[in-house]
Order: C-alpha cells, then structure tokens, then sequence
C-alpha cells in the first residue's frame, strides 16, 4: 500500500483548509452532498441522529447524509480485483486493531515486525488501510483511481454485506475478513465514542436515549443484528470469500486468530517464521498498548476530522458491567435472542476466566496482590454480607467501592448483586480461588465467566 498521503483526502473546506469547529464541519459536509443525494435523503425515513440531527434508512440500513452520498459513489465506481482484501465492521469492534495486524501480516516480507521504521509506528491503521465511506469516497468530487496501488490492496469499511457492490462480492475473488463484538460492550464503546467526536457545542446523548435506539437497532450502519448476521451466513456459504471473527476470540488468543487470518488470505506463516517469533512480533507491534501510547495515534485525525486519539479507550471484554442496568441486561438480552435466535451465532459477554485461575490457585483472598498494591482496601471480606456490613461500619471506605463500579449495583435484590459484585471483584483483584465462602452455587468462581 502506498503511503497515506496518496490517498485522497477529504474537501473540508473550499480552501482546502480544515475545518477547526466540529459543527463547522458538519456544515460543510451537508453542503458537499450532490443535489440528487439531497433529493433521495427527502424520501427516507429518519430517527434521531446519535452525533448528528439524523440517522437515515439506506438500503436497510441507518447512517448519515455524508454516508450515503459515499456508499453510493463506491458501489457505482470502485473496481475490484482479485487481490483485494476487505476489512468489513461492525463499528466500535476492533476495526483498528484487525487493520493494524492485517496490515502488518501481509506486508511483513517488505515491513519487519520488528523495525523502528515501520509504518504503523508512524501512520494511524486507518491512514494505512483507508475506508471506503470516509476517505477514498467522502465527498462528492471522491472518485478516485486506486487502479495504482499496489497489490494487494487493503481496504475498510462499515458497510453491510448486502449493500457491498458485485465486483467484490461476486465478481473478483477479494477476500473479506469481518469482525464484530459482543453488542453490549458493542453499545458502550459506541455510546463513548459519539460523545468524544459529537459537536463541541451539542449536549452528550444520555446513555438511555442511546440505548433505546441502539435496542431499535438506530446506530450507524445498523441494526447491528443485519449487519453481523449477513457476514455470518456469508461466511458459512463460503468460507473461502468471508471469515468471520469475534472480538472476544481476537482477545483470547490472538496469535492463533492472526495464523488464521493470514492462511485465509493466502500467506500463511512458515514455520520458520513461527520459530523466530514473527506472530508474536506482529502481536506485540499491533497490540493495544502500544498503539495507544504512539505519538502518531496521540494526535492527528482521519477520515471525515476524526481524532485518532479518540480510538483507543479501554479495549476491554465485559466492560458493560460498569454502566448496564438490570433492566438494560434483560432488554438487550431480549433482542438478541430474538435477533440472532437459530442462526448460530454466540457471544462471551465477560474475559475468560479459566487461564488466571491455575495461576492464582490457593491465593489467600487477604493477600495483596499487584492490583491492589497501594489500595487501602486490601482485605477482601469473605462474604458478600460482610462487605456491605464492613462498607457501614466504614463508610470513608465507600469512595473506593465507588471508584470501582459497585456503587451503582446496590439497588439490586441480592442474588444478582453477590454474582456482579463478586464478578468485579475477581476481575479487580485477580482472584480466581474458592476461598471465598458462599452457599450459591451460581456463585462459584469458575461459572462467574459464563452467568450474567
């Protein structure tokens, strides 16, 4: 791939200047939309936007003006070939992390995982693996030749499998790798991220308000349901033109996904390469830690004025436990089983629990660990009765509990609350023994990972 200052860039401003105010921008951005985009957007039907005052209904699917006026250039003008590879999201599921590890997998032979030059340590993924929707085809004036570049050419994007024009899907032999996420920690790094890139001068969604038309399946490029599920069946149809990943596997064991990503695109590793530790080269170069503390992802944008700092926030499995509500839980629940119900499709809704567990066997639950080196509250009690009647008798003690996310949980009846505190409090302190003392079956540490 060429470097990024090739691609085309996004007009944000007839000068060429960019556009400093957000809501600028956004201004700008529906002026750019062709009059036959404007005529279209007219007849569609609407909801409220999550950054912008509206989500339109395109093709079964919801996003924005600028959104549409890109997908429909790129399904009239991009020219596939054999050799492409597509890297397709579900948005807010590790698309930066799949386009870092892709990219650096099939250009390991002219890059070097280990080379202080490599390009990921100096260029953003999504400036390496550019979108279809938000660089190559932004605006109107967006037809690019990428007949150029070189071979193969990666490429991303957030558009539905059915939406994707034939000569990817059924014309050329592109490969499409997918990914997506679990839809609860799914909602929760969407609902941070619309918050972070939103107009300066527009008030945050409410996390309710976002998630009642997330559950509508109201959220760019949704509902999310269509979205996973056209990939999935395609994946199933023909395993040779789709692979389809999850975010938690991803997470669990990632040099085995990668060594599967690269025998689907054809370049497996040798075994040479597995003996000098190229997999994990490549792991350790694209991994979340080390791309968020990069100065190229510190600063600088992408796309359509979006800030690169912006996409690394936590990067963890299970992180929903911190804001969903009971009745949150139960709702979403709801709709992906009745979404994904017969298809086939799962997913972990917490970190897996099993490899810590031999490590920290027969731990006393007293006894400080990393975690809780420093903290004033390194004597974990035995029960969960005995938290709460320890967090009464000392309540300059309950700005920590806070801190960790169980203040919000004390309005639940008690059999829900013991397993979602116990949960966090394993996952805070690296505790995965038995020494914790309970009646409750559903409380027993080894079933934690798999109970909501």
């Amino acid at each position: 791939m060429p470097p990024p200052n090739q691609f085309p860039k996004p007009q944000i401003s007839d000068d060429g200047k960019e556009a400093n105010d957000e809501i600028q921008v956004e201004e700008i951005e529906e002026e750019q939309l062709s009059q036959e985009c404007k005529q279209l957007i007219l007849n569609l039907p609407r909801e409220k936007g999550w950054r912008t005052p509206y989500l339109y209904l395109y093709q079964g699917f919801w996003c924005q003006p600028t959104e549409i006026l890109a997908i429909s250039t790129f399904q009239k003008h991009f020219q596939a070939k054999d050799t492409d590879v597509l890297i397709a999201t579900v948005p807010k599921s590790g698309t930066t992390w799949l386009k870092a590890l892709t990219f650096a997998t099939l250009n390991r032979n002219h890059h070097s995982p280990t080379s202080e030059n490599h390009a990921l340590l100096k260029f953003n993924p999504h400036n390496l693996v550019p979108f279809f929707e938000y660089t190559l085809y932004s605006t109107k004036e967006n037809v690019p030749d990428l007949s150029h570049l070189p071979e193969p050419r990666i490429f991303g994007t957030h558009v539905p499998f059915a939406s994707l024009p034939n000569p990817i899907v059924r014309d050329t032999k592109t490969k499409i790798v997918y990914i997506c996420r679990n839809p609860l920690d799914t909602f929760v790094s969407s609902w941070f991220f619309s918050n972070k890139i939103k107009p300066k001068s527009s008030p945050d969604l409410p996390i309710e308000e976002a998630f009642g038309l997330f559950c509508k399946g109201v959220v760019g490029f949704g509902p999310f349901w269509d979205h996973m599920l056209g990939y999935w069946k395609e994946s199933i149809e023909r395993p040779e033109k789709v692979l389809f990943l999850k975010y938690e596997d991803l997470k669990e064991d990632v040099n085995l996904q990668l060594k599967r990503v690269a025998v689907f695109l054809g370049c497996p590793f040798t075994l040479e390469e597995e003996n000098c530790g190229v997999v994990e080269s490549i792991v350790k170069l694209c991994s979340f830690e080390n791309m968020k503390d990069l100065e190229v992802n510190k600063s600088g944008k992408f796309g359509r004025n979006f800030e690169n700092k912006f996409l690394f926030r936590k990067g963890e499995i299970g992180d929903w436990v911190n804001y969903f509500t009971p009745s949150m839980v139960e709702k979403l629940s709801k709709v992906m089983e009745e979404k994904l119900h017969g298809s086939g499709l799962s997913f972990r809704l917490h970190k897996e629990m099993g490899k810590k567990s031999a490590a920290n066997k027969g731990k006393a639950v007293a006894e400080p660990t990393k975690k809780n080196q420093g903290h004033e509250f390194r004597c974990l009690p035995k029960t969960v009765a005995q938290m709460f009647i320890y967090l009464e008798e000392h309540p300059e003690k309950r700005a920590l509990v806070d801190e960790m996310g169980f203040g919000a949980l004390s309005y639940l009846p008690n059999e829900y609350l013991n397993q979602r505190l116990l949960r966090q409090i394993y996952d805070r302190y690296d505790i995965y023994d038995n020494t914790i003392e309970t009646d409750n079956p559903f409380l027993n540490p080894a079933r934690l990972a798999y109970s909501l």
